[in-house]
């Protein structure tokens, strides 16, 4: 039997297993299995978790389908919350977890525990890339966009509807034909972002590996920076998903971008 954590921020679920509780059973095939919504436990994706520190850790991410995945800006959050409960944290704490994309440095913000546990964590995201680009779809149409690189790919385009659609298309039949697009030969992330205010977007996710989602943390970021450098938007900027809200601060090009959001731990369990 394997031990697991489930938890989620916005939304986007996450299982979290340790190493050693895997074993030597293929990753991939695990996630498949056990990410099922009708047949396995149900989730985005599994963070695998080593310690390495007393406030330190070490994740690899498989995303529902079985694919790695760089990063997962809310998964990352989840592990954090799931570190400080294990460890006691309080407001103000910071916790390391290395990923696949680099260190992030997670300061754990406020805890409640009445209910249910949840953690308001601020992560540093490291410094976003971005730059304009233009995808040619099969039927001729030409999307504007721009990539944006948070330790994983995006790709971002502005809509000016609530239905968020492009080019007479659906957010979610334009996110899989992007996707994967031949301009990312690694498939890319997709956000579509509306603007509210100077001070709030919303925006569609779809992202790779698992399709549409309720929320992301690297979505959130790069839907940001994106709508910071190009959109005439300001910091701290508040950007809203399906799932709900998470706040993003940063300060331009070679800075640091910092994101701020939930994340709760709802079940623990073991599955074969």
């Amino acid at each position: 039997m394997i031990p697991f954590t489930k938890a989620h921020a916005c939304g986007n679920d996450f299982m979290i297993v340790a190493q050693d509780a895997a074993g030597d059973l293929d990753r991939a095939e695990l996630t498949r299995r056990l990410c099922q919504r009708n047949t396995g436990v149900g989730a985005d994706g599994i963070e695998f978790f080593s310690w390495t520190g007393p406030n330190s850790g070490r994740v690899h991410l498989h995303n529902a389908n079985g694919s790695v995945a760089e990063i997962s800006g809310n998964g990352t959050r989840c592990v954090a919350a799931w570190m400080a409960e294990a460890l006691g944290s309080r407001a103000g704490d910071k916790l390391d977890i290395v990923t696949d994309a680099g260190l992030r440095v997670c300061r754990i913000d406020r805890i409640q525990t009445r209910d249910e546990f949840t953690a308001e964590v601020t992560t540093g995201m490291g410094v976003p890339g971005f730059q304009p680009h233009t995808v040619k779809l099969s039927d001729g149409a030409e999307v504007a966009g721009v990539e944006v690189v948070t330790g994983n790919p995006h790709f971002v385009i502005l809509v000016d509807n609530p239905a968020f659609t492009v080019a007479g298309k659906s957010w979610q039949t334009m996110g899989a034909e992007i996707c994967t697009h031949r301009d990312f030969p690694h498939q890319t992330n997709v956000e579509f972002v509306r603007v509210a205010s100077e001070r709030e977007i919303e925006i569609r996710i779809f992202e790779r590996g698992v399709g549409p989602t309720s929320s992301s943390g690297t979505g959130t970021s790069a839907a940001a920076t994106a709508a910071l450098a190009l959109y005439g938007c300001q910091t701290p900027l508040t950007v809203v998903a399906p799932g709900g809200p998470q706040t993003v601060a940063w300060n331009g090009p070679g800075e640091e971008l910092f994101l701020t959001g939930p994340a709760t731990l709802i079940a623990r369990g073991e599955a074969w």
